[in-house]
């Protein structure tokens, strides 16, 4: 397996792992008072928009041959390394406000 299915593989994973973590704040927005809820649904469309962009990123390198992705390969990981950072800023953001993990 070359380095950059091994680097695709390892992103499909955490963008799995960040829709489970969406989905779970979404289930737990249902059962949030109202002001609470527009918290969980803003922070929500923070979490969707990055993992989007995750995505796009995932997109790009997929469509690179191996020897275009050593090209590629600085700017994708710094840009995802961001797009991570921002995802789990948000997430944590959300759950101490709301106490819960």
């Amino acid at each position: 397996m070359s380095e950059r299915q091994k680097h695709v593989d390892t992103m499909k994973a955490k963008i799995d792992e960040w829709n489970n973590d969406i989905n779970e704040i979404e289930k737990k927005a249902k059962n949030a008072s109202s002001d609470l809820n527009e918290e969980y649904q803003s922070q929500i469309g923070a979490l969707k928009k990055q993992r989007d962009e995750a995505f796009v990123k995932l997109e790009e390198i997929q469509n690179t041959t191996d020897s275009a992705w050593q090209d590629v390969k600085s700017g994708a990981e710094d840009a995802w390394d961001a797009i991570s950072h921002a995802f789990s800023s948000a997430k944590e953001k959300l759950f101490d406000k709301t106490g819960s993990k």
